[in-house]
């Protein structure tokens, strides 16, 4: 979806835009509710594993989703990695396709695990479909990220929210990238005092020479905020920074726009790992900021990962 999150989707942040929105957020649900009660859900020969979120866009479901799958290499399996296909996620798809050696892409999730199993792959982690009533899942991660977390609390149009917290329930673990939140823990376990919570940081992969030099830094992400606060994290010297709406499909005048800005500035472009596919598209290769997933307890997570997919 390409939009700009607007300001009252924010935790702690009251709008009258979001009151007035709040009807037609209740009429979506319960649509959602209808289109639950009524879609018939396939099972498959081979367990599913469904890595998702209720908060749209920036959680992380795709580091973790290729995280998991080197997991589940380590542990002998053959896992193959399933994304419903969308026109305007081709960063997505590509990002993927160059990290996971079995990897399907499909306008159905159910056609593209079909295919899977007649690949002789012995797991199926689905990067989204948390709200895909129409295929089980064996086991469902949730994702949050500790800045945004569930933003205002409302659903989609009124807050950022697919559905509402109580949907947690439908969960066996949640991953929460960021710092650790006892409140928001207590929270997540008043609904489902048996979910599994962990947590997870971004460590980037830099090479020495980026600590040196100053950057533009632009990114089309969920959380485009989350991006940059990681990069001053790490050190790396940020003089103008410029967001565009998630999945955004970039013009060749604008890259050259930002290309002229840095050179007027004596600066060098990087973006994300998701842009810089994107971007390979329109022939141009721009620094990314490459990142992989650690999860803390990873030896009791891995644990009941293995629980799931015996």
């Amino acid at each position: 979806m390409k939009l700009y999150k607007p300001n009252f989707w924010k935790k702690n942040y009251y709008n009258i835009y979001s009151l007035i929105l709040l009807p037609v957020s209740i009429l979506i649900q319960l649509l959602n509710l209808i289109k639950k009660v009524i879609i018939t859900t396939k099972k498959f020969n081979i367990p599913v594993i469904c890595i998702g979120n209720i908060y749209i866009g920036g959680t992380g479901k795709t580091p973790l989703t290729l995280e998991i799958y080197n997991i589940l290499k380590n542990m002998n399996k053959n896992p193959a990695i399933v994304k419903k296909f969308y026109k305007n996620q081709y960063d997505e798809i590509e990002l993927i396709k160059n990290k996971a050696k079995n990897f399907f892409t499909n306008l159905s999730r159910q056609k593209a695990i079909e295919e899977v199993q007649n690949n002789n792959c012995d797991i199926v982690i689905l990067d989204d479909g948390y709200q895909d009533y129409s295929i089980k899942k064996d086991l469902k991660i949730l994702c949050f990220n500790e800045k945004q977390l569930i933003g205002n609390g409302h659903t989609i149009p009124s807050g950022p929210l697919r559905e509402g917290l109580s949907s947690i329930k439908k969960s066996q673990i949640i991953v929460i990238n960021g710092n650790e939140n006892k409140d928001f823990e207590n929270k997540l376990k008043k609904i489902s005092k048996n979910i599994n919570i962990f947590y997870s940081k971004y460590i980037p992969v830099l090479s020495k020479d980026f600590i040196s030099k100053k950057f533009l830094a632009f990114a089309g992400i969920g959380n485009p905020e989350n991006f940059f606060d990681t990069l001053k994290e790490f050190n790396l010297n940020i003089d103008i920074s410029k967001i565009f709406p998630d999945h955004y499909s970039y013009k060749k005048n604008e890259i050259e726009n930002l290309l002229n800005l840095a050179n007027k500035n004596k600066l060098d472009l990087i973006t994300t790992e998701k842009d810089h596919y994107r971007l390979k598209k329109l022939g141009f290769n721009i620094n990314y900021f490459p990142i992989k997933v650690q999860i803390k307890e990873k030896d009791k997570f891995e644990k009941i990962i293995k629980s799931y997919i015996k």
